[in-house]
């Protein structure tokens, strides 16, 4: 049998390490489906019910492992479905390479059914960006495409019309008119060694021994460098913020964390971040700017790999362009270690109350079920390596503030794009990336609904992958934000009847449990988690739970009030809620 040239493209995704593809076929890309048939035994295909989702999927497996995802759609509509689950790999900076079908070179500018240009669509989100138009490009075209992704941090994507997919392999049909030919390439990626050059490690010393109230910020560039976190934090006395995507760095019972920043973090790190007086960044690019310190009152040092973004977002005193873990290990030897430290103690105390308040909201005598109480069952009966993925709204405000990071428990969400609907995808890329480990989808009905045929494609491979649904019924984040706007809510709330995703689940062949009763949540999470196969909780939870920030401004207090006086429609059952959530807190 004639080897074609989609055989050359697969042979050199598996030469780079690529052991998963995730997809949907269609008639744009039968030539590269024939290649992975003919080298199933080196890389699976996993058929998705959603493009978008084989995008996630790559991402989530890229988030998890380090190493590059692959998708892959047809030409036309499926290749621009991809689109969300690519901005969120270009976004968060994690290497995914994406293939796209291309109607054959003899029509192309004709105006053919489904004949869109992919690779212009794709010129913002991809770092590198090609159309194959000689088979002779391949594989060196798939070297470069993988190469940059790991270099850039970033997307790529190569296209391939119909009539180079099947076309013999290595053909070079064209006469060279130019002094070169094919390049021959080698698919190998030499990182950059990360190492910080010695001056700037040394004025990056000088500036943190001198600070008397000094605060860490670490995101998910640091994810891989948790020793070296605590053994600065211990040597500074500094008390540890971590970002959303971060938040898996350091365990959460630390006691140098203060836990997150922003809408969704803890007081002491807001009060923190009006205190100190040295922040030391590291690994992150965090982009809510109005939670850092004002300059004029605060020195910063930054330790980024990329030197586009040090200094992104505050102005940066010593900016160290260096891998953190790197970084930190040449910046250790150089701090002045610290005793008896007044500034962390003060930081400790008020996270012990923070936690004692967060403690007292996971009540399981509420009624309706308290969504603190919901996600603490969980965090409780899940395993201690367990990875746990989460949808963008109120749900990752609740992971935020009661999934504890212990042992090797991680924790993956949409960090910069905050997209609907990852978490299932997330799920089951990790899943396949990790078969020993425990995986957790918690999810809002919102953004599980979007993309709930994954819940099949996780029953059809088989892949214990668990999905809590926190069920408000509701768009609850939007529903928030338009109150502290000062607006009554409207068009957030979904008609009655609520839906009964676990139905689903079981029509799937999975485990699926509902539950309306708090009394239910402890032995329905229980049976799912311990279930031989994928398994779903749909849980009810409180629509009206506020998910309040850490600190609340008098302004966003103003507006709160306001969007009650101007017919907020259920401000009676916010209202009861807010003050069983005060009165909880005060009786803890």
């Amino acid at each position: 049998m004639a080897r074609i040239a989609s055989e050359t493209l697969i042979e050199r995704l598996a030469a780079w390490g690529v052991d998963t593809v995730f997809g949907m076929p269609g008639d744009g890309i039968n030539g590269i489906m024939e290649g992975l048939r003919r080298h199933r035994d080196r890389v699976r295909f996993v058929l998705v019910h959603h493009e978008e989702a084989a995008a996630f999927m790559a991402t989530g497996y890229a988030k998890a492992t380090g190493r590059i995802g692959v998708c892959l759609a047809t030409s036309g509509p499926g290749g621009i479905h991809l689109l969300n689950g690519l901005y969120d790999a270009k976004l968060d900076h994690v290497p995914v390479l994406a293939i796209t079908g291309m109607q054959e070179t003899s029509v192309l500018g004709t105006g053919y059914q489904q004949e869109v240009h992919l690779d212009k669509l794709f010129a913002d989100v991809a770092e590198y960006n090609m159309m194959i138009t000689n088979p002779a490009q391949l594989p060196s075209l798939v070297d470069l495409a993988i190469r940059t992704s790991y270099a850039r941090r970033g997307v790529s994507h190569l296209t391939l019309p119909n009539d180079i997919q099947v076309a013999d392999a290595g053909a070079d049909p064209y006469r060279h008119v130019a002094p070169a030919r094919p390049p021959e390439t080698a698919p190998v990626y030499l990182p950059p060694a990360g190492l910080p050059r010695q001056e700037d490690v040394e004025w990056a010393a000088e500036v943190l021994n001198r600070a008397e109230r000094p605060a860490m910020l670490v995101g998910q560039g640091a994810l891989h460098a948790r020793q070296e976190v605590l053994a600065v934090a211990e040597a500074l006395g500094a008390p540890v913020v971590k970002t959303l995507p971060g938040k898996a760095v350091v365990p959460d019972d630390s006691p140098y964390t203060t836990g997150g920043l922003g809408l969704l973090g803890t007081r002491p790190s807001e009060e923190l971040m009006d205190e100190a007086d040295v922040l030391f960044m590291v690994g992150t690019n965090f982009p809510y700017s109005q939670f850092l310190p004002e300059v004029r009152d605060t020195r910063v040092v930054q330790f980024e790999a990329d030197p586009t973004r040090a200094g992104a977002r505050i102005a940066t005193d010593v900016p160290v362009v260096c891998d953190a873990k790197e970084g930190l290990r040449a910046l250790l030897p150089l701090l002045t270690r610290r005793n008896g430290n007044a500034h962390l103690a003060k930081y400790q105390k008020m996270m012990a109350k923070w936690r004692s308040d967060m403690d007292a909201l996971e009540n399981p005598d509420r009624d309706p079920i308290a969504p603190q109480y919901a996600v603490s069952v969980l965090d409780d009966l899940a395993a201690d390596d367990a990875i746990l993925t989460c949808d963008s709204g109120t749900i990752a405000t609740w992971a935020a503030r009661h999934w504890t990071i212990r042992g090797e428990r991680e924790f993956y969400l949409s960090g910069t794009l905050a997209s609907m609907a990852p978490g299932l995808p997330y799920a089951i890329a990790m899943q396949h990336a990790h078969p020993g480990r425990q995986v957790i989808a918690y999810v809002g009905d919102g953004g599980f609904s979007m993309l709930m045929a994954e819940f099949l494609t996780a029953a059809q491979h088989r892949l214990p992958v668990k999905v809590i649904i926190n069920n408000n019924n509701s768009l609850g984040q939007i529903l928030w934000e338009q109150m502290v706007l000062g607006y009554p809510e409207h068009g957030v709330r979904y008609p009655m009847p609520e839906a009964d995703f676990s139905a689903w689940a079981r029509s799937c062949g999975g485990f699926g449990a509902k539950v309306t009763k708090s009394g239910d949540v402890a032995t329905a999470v229980g049976q799912a988690l311990a279930h031989d196969g994928p398994a779903l909780v749909d849980i009810d939870v409180n629509p009206n739970e506020p998910p309040m920030p850490g600190k609340v401004t008098y302004e966003q207090a103003k507006s709160f009030a306001q969007a009650f006086l101007k017919g907020q429609p259920h401000k009676a059952a916010i209202a009861t809620t807010l003050f069983k959530d005060r009165i909880q807190k005060l009786g803890d």
